[in-house]
């Protein structure tokens, strides 16, 4: 993705999410800031990264979360050639279970 999309604005909200402490803060903070279809469809790339970096087929993948082939390609491509985001933030997350 280009750079250009960041800027004062951007920073601030990831400054905002960085700042994020609990669960529940982050349940407030994406119930003001995000709509219900777009909290699920973040929470769903993010179950089809986790699912990909597993080596899970598409088909089961569809299966375990209902996501279309196409969303999980585009969710592929981020995995394969992206910035390694989903690795980063999934990773820390098994690290502290």
């Amino acid at each position: 993705m280009a750079a250009n999309w960041k800027n004062e604005f951007t920073d601030q909200l990831c400054d905002c999410i960085a700042a994020i402490e609990t669960r529940e803060e982050a349940y407030r903070f994406l119930e003001d800031v995000a709509t219900y279809a777009e909290i699920e469809a973040f929470a769903q790339r993010l179950q089809v990264a986790s699912l990909l970096l597993k080596k899970m087929s598409y088909p089961k993948i569809v299966q375990q979360t209902g996501v279309s082939t196409a969303t999980i390609s585009r969710v592929k491509k981020f995995v394969e050639y992206g910035t390694d985001g989903y690795q980063d933030v999934l990773k820390k997350l098994a690290d502290k279970k």
